[in-house]
Order: structure tokens, then sequence, then C-alpha cells
């Protein structure tokens, strides 16, 4: 039970951090080798790649996730999430359509790896179609 109540506070810490936008905080949550599984997209490896992609991310995005619950399993290596992004489309971000200040609010989730109390792996899901129909794609 130790390690289950370690990991959902791992990842409350984490999405606090993210609704912050306190980006470095955040990224000491995470594993240097840290593998993150980027929503209909490439497989990207490393602390320095996450940090690229949450500075692309803030350029484009200003989100705040709500509704937030998180679940572990029993031996606190592995955990989900499911979240409601609240967001704000503020800069065109390559290969979608074009940003005005479009609102959008979707459902997501992420699945989470831990090792040695930190997050080794961040696969994220959201529907991208939904969100293309939002801000009207």
């Amino acid at each position: 039970m130790v390690r289950v109540n370690e990991t959902l506070d791992l990842l409350r810490r984490y999405y606090d951090a993210f609704n912050a936008a306190d980006r470095e905080p955040m990224l000491a949550l995470l594993t240097e080798d840290v593998i993150h599984d980027l929503n209909q997209g490439v497989r990207q490896s490393g602390k320095d790649a996450f940090r690229a992609f949450m500075a692309r991310m803030d350029h484009s995005y200003r989100e705040q996730l709500t509704d937030i619950v998180v679940l572990s399993s029993p031996d606190g290596r592995r955990a989900g999430a499911e979240y409601v992004v609240h967001g704000e489309y503020l800069a065109t971000d390559d290969g979608l359509p074009e940003a005005h200040g479009q609102t959008y609010v979707l459902p997501g989730g992420a699945f989470f790896e831990v090792r040695d109390g930190k997050i080794a792996r961040v696969t994220n899901y959201y529907n991208l179609e939904d969100w293309i129909r939002q801000v009207g794609g």
C-alpha cells in the first residue's frame, strides 16, 4: 500500500506542476531516460526531449486539467490518469489547423510506468479528431 500511495502522490505532484505551468519541478519527477509516447505520434526518449516537447506545447497551447483521477497498480509500478483538458490554441502547431485563440474542452488520459520513485514512461491519449473539430479544422 505504501508504494501505491507514493505513486498516487507522485502523479498528483506531476499534474499540480503541469497546471501551474511550473515545468522544472514537473521535469524533476521524471527519470533521465523517460519514455514519452505522444498521442498519435512518435515515441520520444529522455528528459531533454520531454523538455523540448513541453516548450513547443507551451508556445502553442495554454491548458488546464480538471477532474483528475489517478489510479495505481497494487505494486505502484504502473498507473493511469483520466482528466478533462480545458485549453486555448495560441499559435499554429506544425501540421495542425491554424490557431487564432480557439478554446477546447476534451477528455484525456495517460498511462505511466514508475521506477525508483520517478516517472519512467508517460503515454498520453486524447481524441485528436474531436480536438480538430473543436478548433475548426
